[in-house]
């Protein structure tokens, strides 16, 4: 029998005025991390991704890890009543674009209405000025792996799939 082929969608906005947003009440709120602590960035990569196999991470060293902080990225947590319930990091790509690095929330807050406004939020700080400079696009990447309703969302909020990969 044959393993299941990973089928990798890739998914831009051109444009801020695409984004259908979609809010959570106000027990849930999303700031910056602006101390870079890669460990926290680790921990929550882990924690999120082991119920979708994330591994590409996965044997990472702490120096890697380090490194990986230090490059263009910023990293927002999600909290519902002060609880760590999510998390998404945003990397400026060469070509001028944001991409949504990695997105998810922790096991316990699925299913709650929450990764919608999240994503809203990740779309929308990926749309805010940087130094003045706005992006030429905003990106993400998701697999028949991740949740099965990522897709879903990132085309619920306006998000175009503009190319699938599949690997056997």
């Amino acid at each position: 029998m044959a393993a299941e082929p990973l089928i990798t969608t890739y998914l831009e906005m051109r444009s801020p005025d695409q984004l259908r947003p979609k809010r959570a009440d106000a027990r849930f709120q999303v700031r910056e991390k602006r101390n870079r602590d890669w460990q926290f960035n680790r921990d929550l990569y882990f924690r999120v991704g082991e119920q979708w196999d994330w591994i590409d991470k996965r044997l990472w060293t702490d120096e890697q890890w380090k490194e990986y902080l230090a490059a263009e990225l910023c990293t927002f947590a999600g909290y519902y009543d002060d609880v760590l319930a999510g998390y998404y990091e945003l990397r400026w790509d060469t070509d001028g674009g944001v991409e949504i690095a990695y997105f998810g929330l922790l096991p316990e807050f699925i299913g709650r209405g929450l990764g919608a406004a999240l994503l809203t939020s990740a779309i929308e700080k990926a749309w805010a000025r940087r130094g003045g400079t706005v992006p030429t696009r905003v990106w993400v990447h998701t697999c028949n792996r991740d949740h099965p309703q990522a897709l879903a969302n990132y085309q619920a909020r306006g998000m175009i799939v503009y190319k699938v990969d599949e690997e056997f």
